[in-house]
Protein backbone atom coordinates (compact mmCIF):
# COMPACT_ATOMS: atom_id res chain seq x y z
CA UNK A 1 0.00 0.00 0.00
CA UNK A 2 1.36 3.40 -0.97
CA UNK A 3 1.43 6.15 1.58
CA UNK A 4 1.08 9.75 0.55
CA UNK A 5 2.80 12.41 2.61
CA UNK A 6 0.97 15.70 2.67
CA UNK A 7 3.07 18.75 3.42
CA UNK A 8 1.84 22.18 4.26
CA UNK A 9 1.08 24.63 1.48
CA UNK A 10 3.90 26.81 2.79
CA UNK A 11 6.44 23.99 2.50
CA UNK A 12 5.34 23.24 -1.05
CA UNK A 13 5.53 26.93 -2.02
CA UNK A 14 9.00 27.33 -0.51
CA UNK A 15 10.24 24.17 -2.26
CA UNK A 16 8.95 25.48 -5.58
CA UNK A 17 10.51 28.89 -5.01
CA UNK A 18 13.88 27.29 -4.23
CA UNK A 19 13.68 25.23 -7.42
CA UNK A 20 12.82 28.31 -9.50
CA UNK A 21 15.70 30.22 -7.90
CA UNK A 22 18.06 27.45 -9.04
CA UNK A 23 16.54 27.69 -12.54
CA UNK A 24 17.06 31.47 -12.65
CA UNK A 25 20.70 31.20 -11.51
CA UNK A 26 21.35 28.47 -14.09
CA UNK A 27 19.75 30.52 -16.88
CA UNK A 28 21.81 33.57 -15.88
CA UNK A 29 24.94 31.41 -16.05
CA UNK A 30 23.94 30.15 -19.51
CA UNK A 31 23.43 33.73 -20.74
CA UNK A 32 26.76 34.83 -19.24
CA UNK A 33 28.57 32.07 -21.14
CA UNK A 34 26.88 32.52 -24.52
CA UNK A 35 30.24 33.39 -26.14
CA UNK A 36 32.55 31.08 -24.14
CA UNK A 37 34.35 29.00 -26.75
CA UNK A 38 36.84 27.36 -24.40
CA UNK A 39 36.21 26.10 -20.87
CA UNK A 40 38.89 24.60 -18.59
CA UNK A 41 37.99 21.24 -20.19
CA UNK A 42 39.00 22.69 -23.58
CA UNK A 43 35.51 22.56 -25.08
CA UNK A 44 32.91 25.27 -25.64
CA UNK A 45 30.52 25.97 -22.77
CA UNK A 46 27.63 23.52 -22.78
CA UNK A 47 24.23 24.85 -21.79
CA UNK A 48 23.09 23.66 -18.36
CA UNK A 49 19.54 22.58 -17.64
CA UNK A 50 17.66 22.13 -14.37
CA UNK A 51 15.84 18.86 -13.72
CA UNK A 52 13.15 18.98 -11.03
CA UNK A 53 11.65 15.78 -9.64
CA UNK A 54 8.45 15.84 -7.61
CA UNK A 55 7.22 13.54 -4.91
CA UNK A 56 4.02 11.56 -5.28
CA UNK A 57 0.89 13.20 -4.01
CA UNK A 58 1.10 16.53 -2.24
CA UNK A 59 4.60 16.20 -0.86
CA UNK A 60 6.37 18.87 -2.91
CA UNK A 61 9.72 18.65 -4.68
CA UNK A 62 12.01 15.67 -4.16
CA UNK A 63 15.15 16.87 -5.88
CA UNK A 64 16.62 19.56 -8.09
CA UNK A 65 19.76 18.91 -10.10
CA UNK A 66 21.65 20.81 -12.76
CA UNK A 67 23.05 18.85 -15.67
CA UNK A 68 24.45 19.63 -19.12
CA UNK A 69 22.06 19.79 -22.07
CA UNK A 70 23.25 17.00 -24.33
CA UNK A 71 20.24 17.19 -26.67
CA UNK A 72 21.63 19.97 -28.85
CA UNK A 73 24.96 20.36 -30.63
CA UNK A 74 27.40 23.21 -30.52
CA UNK A 75 26.77 25.97 -33.06
CA UNK A 76 29.36 26.28 -35.85
CA UNK A 77 30.23 29.86 -36.79
CA UNK A 78 32.71 30.86 -39.47
CA UNK A 79 35.38 33.07 -37.90
CA UNK A 80 38.73 32.26 -39.57
CA UNK A 81 40.79 34.59 -37.34
CA UNK A 82 39.45 33.24 -34.05
CA UNK A 83 42.01 31.39 -31.87
CA UNK A 84 39.61 28.44 -31.46
CA UNK A 85 38.81 28.12 -35.19
CA UNK A 86 39.34 24.74 -36.82
CA UNK A 87 41.24 24.16 -40.09
CA UNK A 88 38.19 25.33 -42.09
CA UNK A 89 37.79 28.53 -40.05
CA UNK A 90 34.75 27.39 -38.05
CA UNK A 91 34.44 28.00 -34.32
CA UNK A 92 32.28 25.80 -32.12
CA UNK A 93 30.08 28.12 -30.08
CA UNK A 94 28.02 27.13 -27.00
CA UNK A 95 24.62 25.53 -27.54
CA UNK A 96 22.94 28.51 -25.83
CA UNK A 97 20.09 30.25 -27.67
CA UNK A 98 19.38 33.68 -26.15
CA UNK A 99 15.66 33.81 -27.09
CA UNK A 100 15.10 30.41 -25.47
CA UNK A 101 17.02 31.41 -22.35
CA UNK A 102 15.07 34.66 -22.04
CA UNK A 103 11.76 32.81 -22.39
CA UNK A 104 12.88 30.31 -19.73
CA UNK A 105 13.93 33.18 -17.46
CA UNK A 106 10.50 34.80 -17.75
CA UNK A 107 8.69 31.55 -16.97
CA UNK A 108 10.98 30.81 -14.00
CA UNK A 109 10.50 34.30 -12.56
CA UNK A 110 6.71 34.07 -13.00
CA UNK A 111 6.66 30.68 -11.29
CA UNK A 112 8.74 32.14 -8.44
CA UNK A 113 6.28 35.05 -8.14
CA UNK A 114 3.36 32.61 -8.06
CA UNK A 115 5.03 30.70 -5.23
CA UNK A 116 5.60 33.93 -3.32
CA UNK A 117 1.95 34.92 -3.78
CA UNK A 118 0.82 31.50 -2.59
CA UNK A 119 3.11 31.73 0.44
CA UNK A 120 1.65 35.15 1.28
CA UNK A 121 -1.91 33.79 1.05
CA UNK A 122 -0.96 30.80 3.20
CA UNK A 123 0.38 33.18 5.86
CA UNK A 124 -2.83 35.22 5.70
CA UNK A 125 -4.90 32.06 6.26
CA UNK A 126 -2.74 31.12 9.25
CA UNK A 127 -3.04 34.64 10.68
CA UNK A 128 -6.83 34.51 10.29
CA UNK A 129 -6.97 31.11 11.97
CA UNK A 130 -4.91 32.44 14.89
CA UNK A 131 -7.25 35.41 15.23
CA UNK A 132 -10.27 33.09 15.34
CA UNK A 133 -8.65 30.98 18.05
CA UNK A 134 -8.15 33.98 20.33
Amino acid sequence: MNTITVRSAGDIAVGGMRAEAVRMRTIANNIANVNTTRTPAGTPYRRMDVVIATNAGLAGIRSVRVEPDMTSDFIKVRQPGHPDADANGFVSMPNVQLPTEMMNLVTASRAYQAGAAMLKKHQEVLDTAMELLK
